[in-house]
């Protein structure tokens, strides 16, 4: 089969909401390949803690790239403790010029509860814009929903939740088996 044929993974919604001095990272648990779920209960959002440090994790993308992406954050943590943003810009940096990380496609949502980022293998770490951030298959749909409630909804986690319930419903690559994580800024 050349590569071409293959179907490809799909899946994953991830979404970032700070709000009322709580972070929440939330993530669906479907992997796809092609049209068919291969597994609807997946982790993808993860708490690493390097030397008693605090940070949440949401990937999005291939899974096997994704935790060497988390290896390597969590090496630049334990370098830089308590300074996530330092850390987030080596590892964006490693991503861009090394050509092993180069092909790595994966994207990350990070957050030590005061930032929140979300790390490409284009050498970006983005701060979203009002306290949202969304990555993979649905998080368009996670993003706009989360934007819509934000105004009308003061906690965090009802957000990100209700965000992924109506990503679940319209993205076909996202199921409603969250992993949610929470953090104090």
């Amino acid at each position: 089969m050349a590569e071409s044929d293959f179907p490809g993974w799909h899946g994953t919604t991830i979404i970032g909401v700070r709000k009322g001095g709580r972070v929440v990272v939330a993530g669906d648990g479907q992997v796809s390949l092609g049209q068919t779920v291969i597994k609807g209960t997946a982790k993808k959002v993860r708490r690493l803690s390097p030397g008693g440090y605090d940070v949440v994790c949401g990937f999005a993308g291939s899974t096997a790239d994704a935790f060497t992406l988390l290896e390597r954050l969590e090496t630049k943590l334990e370098a830089t403790p308590g300074q996530l943003a330092r850390a987030s810009v080596e590892l964006a940096k490693d991503w861009r010029t090394d050509k092993y990380l180069q092909k790595l496609e994966a994207m990350l949502i990070v957050t030590d509860g005061k930032d929140l980022f979300v790390i490409t293998g284009a050498g970006d770490v983005l701060e979203p814009e009002n306290d949202i951030a969304a990555i993979g298959s649905g998080g368009n749909f996670a993003l706009a929903a989360a934007r819509g409630l934000y105004d009308h909804v003061d906690d965090a986690e009802q957000i990100a939740r209700r965000a992924m319930d109506i990503a679940s419903d319209i993205c076909v690559y996202t199921n409603g088996k969250l992993t949610v994580e929470v953090i104090d800024g």
